[in-house]
């Protein structure tokens, strides 16, 4: 992850948990299971800080909006696929300066309490 420089702000947004149709097996194509988001964004505040104005600042509540409802309508074969999805729908923000997404799938493996995939995406 990058050094949080003066000015960047980091959002984390932590277990969103979500359901939704995960896996290759016949029981996960046909029944939705739990999946657990967490989200790590920075962006340049210092327009934010300075103005106190939400105009400039990241809306962390439209980007997990349109995480939720992709996830919840969506199939997904591989924990992969579906990290790299919601990677991709946090960058489509111009402001985003890098993201990292972690994505569990509780339970996936026996004795495991989750397995997840973690992608990144960083602009210059």
């Amino acid at each position: 992850m990058p050094r949080l420089e003066p000015g960047m702000a980091r959002i984390r947004v932590k277990d969103l948990r979500l359901r939704t149709y995960i896996g290759i097996k016949e029981e996960e194509i046909l029944n939705k299971q739990d999946v657990l988001i967490n989200l790590t964004i920075l962006y340049p505040a210092h327009d934010a800080v300075r103005d106190n104005a939400i105009e400039y600042a990241l809306n962390y509540r439209t980007i997990t909006k349109a995480i939720i409802a992709h996830v919840e309508e969506h199939r997904f074969a591989l924990l992969e696929r579906l990290t790299q999805e919601v990677l991709d729908l946090v960058m489509s923000h111009a402001q985003v300066r890098y993201a990292e997404v972690e994505v569990d799938k509780p339970h996936a493996l026996r004795f495991a309490e989750s397995v997840s995939i973690t992608l990144a995406a960083h602009r210059d």
